[in-house]
């Protein structure tokens, strides 16, 4: 997330190479040296593995941002905890349902139902502008839904269709954890979350954490858009992809 007023950025969570994440930051014209800080959401590799070396990276360049993350989420990951025992970062311990202010941006953090050591989601706030961050989550909880009221830009996930993933190559038991209340958000539970989210001021959703195995990049699309057609909203639909930058603003 990019502030417009400052160009300070923010980065949720680190799963991809260095060469990656310096290329798509350059594809989408950012800066590296305005980075703020990042948010780990919770331990799983797919969200930390680049994170040691894309802060060597940028330790490098003499970029020294902030880490957010819960003490739970760096002893659990190695990854992580290597950023923060090697001192390459300005480690913040983060809880759940504080406010925590960077520059002029105040963030909320909230707890996802994942089975992690701890996961969170996120509200950014800007004056009266408000981005909402939520994946990795089998349910959304209350204090997750409420904390996602009324933004401008919602980031949800969409992980994936639950004919693709019952009829799919996964063992039974990962075909469980997935569908579980501390796996993973499907299309059609992406749709009803939609729905009771849906507000005139809602501009953009991105559905997010797009399954490669269990999904399309057209059947959360089209389920998120049936949604907002129903209610006569004008809430613009794209879709996260794994493999390259998306732009939203």
């Amino acid at each position: 997330m990019e502030c417009a007023d400052t160009g300070e950025g923010f980065v949720i969570d680190c799963g991809i190479c260095k060469r990656d994440f310096f290329a798509r930051c350059e594809e989408v014209g950012f800066d590296t040296q305005r980075i703020r800080a990042f948010f780990v959401t919770h331990e799983h590799s797919d969200h930390t593995k680049g994170l040691g070396v894309v802060m060597r990276g940028l330790a490098k360049q003499g970029i020294r941002p902030l880490l957010l993350t819960h003490p739970s989420i760096v002893r659990a990951s190695s990854k992580v905890d290597e950023v923060v025992s090697q001192k390459l970062c300005d480690y913040v311990e983060l809880a759940p349902n504080r406010i925590y202010q960077l520059s002029n941006v105040y963030v909320h953090p909230f707890s996802t139902s994942h089975d992690a050591a701890a996961s969170f989601g996120f509200r950014f706030m800007y004056g009266q502008d408000a981005l909402g961050y939520i994946t990795d989550t089998g349910i959304v909880l209350p204090e997750a839904h409420n904390a996602l009221l009324g933004v401008r830009i919602l980031a949800l996930e969409s992980n994936h269709d639950i004919c693709m993933l019952n009829e799919g190559d996964y063992p039974y038991d990962l075909k469980r954890r997935v569908q579980s209340d501390r796996g993973h958000l499907s299309n059609e539970q992406a749709a009803d979350e939609l729905a009771a989210l849906l507000h005139v001021g809602l501009e953009q959703v991105v559905a997010m954490h797009v399954s490669q195995n269990n999904n399309t990049y057209r059947l959360p699309a089209q389920m998120l858009q049936r949604k907002i057609n129903e209610a006569g909203y004008t809430t613009q639909v794209c879709v996260a992809y794994q493999d390259r930058a998306v732009s939203v603003g």
